[in-house]
């Protein structure tokens, strides 16, 4: 089986799925914008071939590189990146080049722009919030007093939490409409919520060969947009109405074969026209990785290969692990290099080196959202992760983690 990979050394954890590819017999090669010979030998290692352009934005030169691994390998049976930024264009060279698994170019709408998997939603029978696409004023007024401030905006096709905010009354909706955005924005009623992931791989008949769930205490955009500290964790069991509404995507959502992360609200009171208090609430579908270290804390907590599991369901090839359940919860913690923290690096370290499974810089694009630095530690108990948060971040960041 032929496999094209793209980007395989970024971000930092992507080699894993080459790895796993290769460790599975495909011939894996790989597309990207690094130099040969700047890639790290673990990276290197992990592809049969590798392919370098000058920029994986320059669509022909990506397309030329497809010609001569297609020249070389014959058919290409499935080509990804896992990657949010590039979904639109692995759907485009699905399509150009015939490749049959996986999002073409008339089903990537669903999985990228928020306010297509609006229809989706309604299709699973999943609440979602009330929307509209950004025009006038008047349109974004009227739309005001129906659902009532706050209201939330962000890019239809944005990645991340970049250009979302809050807006709390008229003055601020005059101030948003005053001025000019890079791409459609979408407005929508602002939901109260926890938020909560449902995460995991879907096989061809989208269905979950493996899933687990993540707690985000502190909003994402919040996080962004005020420089907060990230802090996040991964859970032992998955709430059932959580699991049934997750798998109600997927089966709505173009998933087969493919990794998901899947973000829901569980309402913090009850909201009119939506549901009541603890009911999950759809907020948007990822059919890709979830961010940084995500899939490896997957790895920490129920001491598994998330990659292996991966490489393996494209083949339709059964999970090799007889149980996947979680035997310890994983906590994230991004630490900043502006906030000025009550103990070091060095103090966590003496406190929790046995916990700490995972600590490293976080890549400048990614640590608006992420932290600076990373620290990911296990515990076999939830009520120990408070205490560890509250070591890394301090006052920082909200450190519950009753949820």
């Amino acid at each position: 089986m032929n496999v094209v990979f793209i980007s395989p050394h970024f971000p930092f954890n992507f080699y894993n799925f080459t790895r796993a590819l290769k460790d599975e017999g495909y011939n894996t090669i790989g597309i990207g914008d690094e130099p040969y010979n700047q890639l790290e030998n673990h990276v290197k290692n992990s592809m049969t071939e590798y392919v370098y352009v000058h920029s994986l934005e320059n669509y022909d030169e990506v397309y030329r590189a497809m010609g001569y691994i297609i020249n070389k390998y014959g058919r290409i049976d499935y080509l990804e990146s896992n990657n949010e930024y590039w979904l639109i264009q692995d759907a485009k060279l699905r399509t150009d080049f015939n490749i049959c698994s996986g999002v073409k170019s008339d089903e990537i709408r669903f999985i990228k722009y928020k306010s297509e998997m609006k229809a989706l939603y309604e299709k699973a029978k999943v609440p979602t919030a009330r929307y509209i696409l950004v025009d006038t004023f008047e349109k974004s007024l009227e739309f005001a007093k129906k659902v009532g401030y706050p209201l939330f905006v962000k890019p239809d096709d944005g990645v991340g939490a970049s250009l979302s905010f809050k807006i709390k009354n008229e003055d601020e909706l005059k101030a948003f409409h005053a001025n000019k955005y890079p791409s459609q924005m979408i407005m929508e009623e602002y939901i109260d919520g926890h938020l909560v992931s449902f995460d995991g791989l879907a096989d061809g008949n989208r269905e979950p060969v493996y899933m687990t769930s993540h707690v985000f205490p502190n909003p994402v955009a919040e996080i962004v947009n005020e420089k907060g500290d990230c802090f996040y964790y991964s859970r032992k069991e998955i709430p059932a109405d959580l699991e049934e509404a997750g798998r109600k995507v997927l089966k709505a959502f173009p998933s087969q074969r493919r990794y998901f992360h899947l973000e829901f609200f569980v309402l913090k009171n009850d909201k009119e026209g939506l549901g009541k208090k603890g009911d999950v609430i759809g907020l948007e579908v990822n059919m890709r990785t979830p961010g940084g270290p995500t899939p490896d804390m997957s790895n920490y907590a129920a001491d598994i290969d998330v990659y292996r599991i991966w490489a393996r369901m494209l083949a339709d090839r059964p999970c090799p692990y007889p149980s996947t359940k979680p035997k310890y919860f994983v906590a994230y913690c991004g630490r900043r290099k502006e906030h000025d923290y009550e103990y070091s690096l060095e103090d966590i370290r003496n406190r929790y080196g046995k916990n700490i499974v995972m600590e490293r810089d976080v890549a400048p694009i990614i640590a608006g959202a992420m932290g600076d630095h990373m620290i990911v530690a296990r515990f076999e108990n939830r009520e120990d992760i408070t205490p560890y948060v509250k070591m890394c971040l301090g006052d920082y960041v909200n450190a519950d983690s009753s949820l």
